[in-house]
């Protein structure tokens, strides 16, 4: 058994050309193309003011997140996404090729109630044993999983344009959502903000959830 902080992965996006991109699309409603090299800012706060976010669907992106099973059944509600899935049927961790040990997202909301946190972990611990025991009894990964909790570490693959991320990021960064979401969907909004602000800075967020709980954010080159 292996306890794992979550992640996500995301491409070094140039938020500028990205920006600039969707202004050439856009102008061409309006034939109203621009020579102005910032041009892009007025045209997407104009855009974004007025609800007409269908021009932003020409860009989008993708990342790759890894968290837990119960946030990888909330996410993959929204629709407008595409998604691959690490997937229970065909992945038996008691393989050598998964270490023989079944890895899970550490609750870190628990950490500081040593007998909750005991209790979790006992239980994964049971889980693993029995899911090996299965395994060793001849049945295959798509039986075995019936075990597998929602703490289970999952990777994801996940795609969606720009309009469907400001959706996503609206709903899923709020303080009723699930903290193990908001995990990553904060450090991800926050990223975007950053590279793309025309776009994403109206959205709001928890901002008091702690950041030493963000999961990890990985700029791929």
């Amino acid at each position: 058994m292996k306890i794992l902080k979550p992640y996500v992965e995301v491409p070094d996006i140039d938020g500028v050309q990205i920006m600039k991109n969707i202004e050439k699309a856009g102008r061409t409603c309006y034939k109203s193309h621009s020579t102005d090299e910032e041009s892009y800012k007025r045209f997407l706060n104009n855009i974004i003011t007025s609800g007409h976010e269908s021009v932003i669907e020409h860009e989008k992106v993708s990342i790759r997140i890894l968290t837990d099973r119960g946030s990888m059944w909330d996410i993959t509600r929204h629709r407008h996404a595409s998604f691959s899935i690490e997937s229970t049927r065909w992945c038996n961790y008691s393989k050598e090729k998964f270490e023989q040990e079944i890895k899970f997202i550490e609750p870190f909301y628990l950490l500081e109630d040593k007998d909750g946190f005991e209790i979790w972990k006992k239980t994964m611990e049971e889980i693993e044993k029995n899911y090996f025991k299965l395994s060793k009894m001849g049945y295959k990964a798509d039986v075995c999983r019936m075990l597998l909790p929602a703490s289970l570490a999952t990777e994801i693959a996940m795609t969606a344009n720009l309009r469907e991320w400001r959706h996503i990021l609206k709903l899923r960064t709020a303080k009723n959502v699930h903290p193990h979401v908001r995990q990553f969907t904060i450090p991800l909004l926050l990223y975007f903000k950053e590279r793309m602000p025309e776009i994403f800075n109206d959205i709001e967020y928890d901002k008091e959830f702690d950041n030493k709980n963000y999961a990890e954010l990985k700029i791929i080159k």
